[in-house]
């Protein structure tokens, strides 16, 4: 009633007319993002990931909702460097995720949960080095390299920054083969991972930081694993045979140190 006292007839066509005009362009704008968030998410994914990990990243799937943020990333695998035989590094049947919908196509994205659910990693090499190692180098120089030189200043990477609030790696397992024991080939688990309270400031995260963070913490599980793995096959291996030398037990002694050493170097 008050709409029509205070406009005459004609303008209040033309205001109704804006006002569906409006209307109109936000209904079509969500649908736009409804229609494109999981390519966007996937594409980000595949462009983005390799470019700081500098190994083949690719995803099956993405699936999440514009309503909710709630959804699911299948079949993430991550490629090795060169010179490195295993096919992947790590394989990921599913990744549950929940993110702010507004945010996906904002400058930083609010990431409320991520868990990615019984990872298989795959760790090859020896003393000399190994793929998850020579991973964690590459994505380490990235971060290091693309760092904002000024406070507030934008990613040189020019990917998004993220806030994470929880991230969770559970139920893993290294798959294994131990050169200096035979090339023996073993699995086994190790600890769930778990973050928190990630770019939480206005400057956020950025990809590289989080996944330093994460791989660094895999490694180091992994490399504790396998040398726990190494240094009881060996001991167990050589009390089997009753023949312990001096010169054999110093060998066992030396695989859990040899692999752990690797990654004291930065």
């Amino acid at each position: 009633m008050a709409f029509c006292q205070f406009y005459p007839i004609g303008m209040k066509k033309k205001l109704l007319l804006i006002f569906g005009a409006v209307v109109a362009v936000g209904v079509i704008a969500l649908i736009v993002v409804a229609l494109s968030i999981n390519s966007i998410v996937k594409a980000g994914i595949q462009t983005v990931g390799p470019k700081i990990t500098q190994v083949p990243i690719t995803v099956e799937g993405v699936n999440i909702s514009i309503t909710s943020g709630s959804g699911g990333i299948t079949g993430l695998v991550v490629g090795n460097p060169e010179g490195f035989k295993t096919p992947s590094a790590i394989k990921v049947g599913h990744v549950s995720v929940a993110v702010s919908p507004g945010s996906v196509l904002s400058d930083k994205v609010i990431v409320r949960s991520v868990v990615v659910e019984n990872p298989e990693i795959t760790f090859e090499g020896g003393l000399s080095g190994n793929n998850l190692s020579k991973i964690l180098a590459n994505v380490q120089s990235f971060a290091g390299a693309s760092k904002p030189s000024e406070p507030g200043a934008k990613d040189k990477s020019g990917g998004k920054k993220l806030q994470v609030d929880e991230f969770k790696l559970v139920g893993a397992k290294v798959n294994a083969t131990i050169t200096m024991l035979g090339g023996k080939a073993m699995t086994f688990p190790i600890p769930d991972i778990s973050l928190s309270n990630l770019g939480q400031g206005p400057d956020g995260i950025t990809a590289a930081e989080l996944i330093s963070l994460v791989l660094k913490q895999v490694t180091e599980s992994s490399v504790k694993a396998v040398a726990n793995a190494a240094g009881s096959l060996g001991k167990g291996a050589l009390d089997a045979s009753g023949e312990i030398g001096k010169g054999a037990t110093d060998a066992v002694k030396g695989v859990g140190k040899g692999i752990g050493d690797l990654f004291k170097k930065k």
